[in-house]
């Protein structure tokens, strides 16, 4: 079968396509011939450390497709997911519904369930909270607004981009800010009356680290899952944390255990597979690519230019 690889090469990741033996299940696993499958920022960034440096990697890490031999149509956390076939454990095989598509179904599984361990989990976000999204546009960021929604929550979101923030608008943003700088707080208190918001997703990094201190309300909560500014450290205003009784947290799968991530999958099922099945949440999906074009699709994401997910069809 034909599978695409990464490599880490310095600041980049090379993709590789291949003629590899198609996988064997294990006793606790499924073998899906996949249909979609969708691009994550994270893995193509080589400073995030999901491959390590000279060691080639399957590229991919969900999958929407048929289990093989029972046609059974599920989506999950699938390692190698950008190849013709893969290995998805079942703990971690999510029934897709009739609603979604093949390609809204690959978009939907790792982003949707960060989401919903950080708004849900561990953001305990309730109904008429404030949420504010620093990088709105990107794919978690997108997903973020379109669950927060779905639960109650109003929601800010920040962007460079006026064009994506105006789209967005159509999907559910209350408030938008076209600013990439850690200059939003007068804006985010003003929206709030003041008080600030409840829960901070901090898509960018360290940059607007300290700002996101600012903007949270007493006893907010503030969700670091991401920083496409590539900025490391922070200063921590410890006075705020202290007096305003403020919860920090990540939000990464890296060093989490099957038992832990499949405790994730399942909230996921009781808690927001009944929006997609609804139909009350459909992923937005910025483009389509055909799976030869794994390479092109690459280098879209990396130019910042799409608004939610970049999917691939097999």
């Amino acid at each position: 079968m034909r599978a695409y690889f990464l490599q880490s090469a310095g600041d980049r990741m090379n993709l590789e396509l291949r003629e590899v033996p198609t996988p064997q299940p294990a006793a606790h696993q499924h073998l899906v011939k996949i249909h979609a499958s969708s691009l994550n920022r994270g893995e193509l960034i080589a400073g995030h450390g999901l491959i390590a440096a000279g060691a080639a990697k399957a590229a991919g890490q969900e999958a929407a497709g048929e289990v093989v031999g029972t046609g059974e149509r599920v989506m999950g956390r699938c390692p190698g997911g950008f190849a013709e076939y893969g290995l998805m454990d079942r703990s971690d095989a999510i029934p897709v519904p009739p609603s979604l598509s093949w390609e809204e179904a690959g978009a939907v599984p790792l982003t949707f369930m960060v989401v919903h361990d950080m708004l849900v989990a561990q953001g305990n976000l309730k109904p008429g909270e404030w949420l504010l999204v620093t990088g709105v546009s990107a794919g978690v960021g997108v997903a973020a607004l379109q669950a927060a929604k779905a639960i109650g929550a109003k929601v800010i979101g920040t962007s460079g981009s006026a064009d994506k923030l105006q789209k967005l608008k159509t999907v559910g943003l209350d408030v938008a800010i076209e600013t990439r700088k850690p200059d939003f707080h007068d804006a985010v208190m003003k929206a709030t009356g003041g008080k600030g918001v409840d829960l901070v997703v901090n898509n960018v990094g360290g940059s607007v680290f300290a700002e996101c201190i600012r903007c949270l309300a007493f006893q907010g909560r503030l969700a670091t899952v991401g920083y496409l500014d590539r900025v490391m450290k922070a200063e921590l205003d410890i006075d705020a944390l202290h007096a305003k009784r403020l919860k920090l947290f990540g939000v990464s799968n890296k060093h989490r255990s099957a038992e832990s991530r499949a405790l994730t999958v399942r909230g996921f099922i009781a808690d927001f597979l009944p929006y997609f099945a609804a139909g009350h949440i459909r992923p937005l999906i910025d483009r389509v690519y055909r799976f030869d074009e794994l390479p092109q699709a690459k280098a879209f994401v990396e130019s910042d230019a799409h608004l939610g997910k970049v999917v691939v069809r097999m």
